[in-house]
């Protein structure tokens, strides 16, 4: 799914760059245009987000940091432990990624995974990348999508 992300961005370059020198806001909405196009064909709400404002203008950052994918926002609990989501963030991202316990309240789950550079939110239902999403954090999240997010859904 990211690779198609990032694959859509860049066969739209001119237009983003084009809407970039136009108004930030109207790349902002392009880019997230695309993003919404590229999850529904996975069958997910994905979204970029650009917390630091001057980001948008880092049209080669497009698609490859603070990405969020949803995909059941009233999931509360994981269908695997949470220990065992932890575990594969240390096997998967390595010994950098800290993983902790997050947002336990009302009966919901989630973890949070603490990087030298960022970090990821998983929670039952989705997960968000605040960090760049290289092939390590690829890995980690291709995982979730096959053990978390797709295990209990019939092929």
């Amino acid at each position: 799914m990211m690779d198609d992300l990032q694959s859509n961005i860049e066969r739209n370059r001119d237009l983003l760059a084009a809407a970039l020198k136009r108004s930030p806001n109207l790349a902002y909405q392009k880019v997230n245009e695309l993003a919404i196009f590229v999850g529904s064909r996975y069958g997910v709400d994905l979204q970029l987000h650009f917390p630091i404002p001057g980001k948008i203008m880092e049209l080669g950052a497009y698609g490859t940091e603070n990405v969020g994918i949803v995909v059941d926002k009233f999931r509360k609990t994981f269908p695997v432990p949470r220990e065992t989501v932890k575990q594969k963030a240390i096997e998967l991202i390595g010994n950098e990624a800290k993983p902790q316990d997050a947002y336990m309240y009302e009966g919901k789950e989630g973890v949070k995974v603490i990087m030298l550079e960022g970090r990821i939110e998983v929670l039952p239902g989705s997960v968000h990348f605040w960090c760049k999403v290289d092939e390590k954090i690829k890995s980690y999240g291709d995982w979730l999508v096959q053990n978390v997010y797709l295990s209990n859904k019939k092929a």
